[in-house]
């Protein structure tokens, strides 16, 4: 394979690594905008008065929901989001490096 052809392949393999960690920061800063909305729905259901009704949306309705489901629906989505979070980290972290590897073999060649 020719120098030209290595560095091309290489420039390719690049650029999909640049636009994979691109789609993978979209990721984290959506994970972090649900974090941040479903911490808050926790903080407020911690303020409401004993005995207050909570609903849910579900189509165009609103339906009654008990306090201790409401809350625990919200806590097992707050620890799936913190372990996407911690997944996508790990992802960025590897693309990262593979991108690190890449770019000093597109240089060297």
């Amino acid at each position: 394979m020719s120098l030209e052809a290595r560095l091309e392949a290489a420039t390719s393999a690049f650029r999909g690594i640049q636009q994979e960690i691109s789609t993978t920061v979209e990721t984290r800063q959506r994970l972090d905008s649900q974090l941040s909305e479903n911490e808050q729905v926790q903080k407020e259901f911690g303020e409401l008065e004993e005995g207050a009704q909570i609903y849910k949306l579900i189509g165009p309705s609103l339906v009654p929901q008990e306090r201790v489901e409401a809350t625990g629906n919200v806590k097992k989505r707050l620890e799936f989001i913190k372990g996407e979070i911690d997944r996508v980290e790990k992802l960025l972290k590897d693309l990262t490096a593979k991108q690190e590897a890449k770019k000093s073999e597109v240089s060297i060649e």
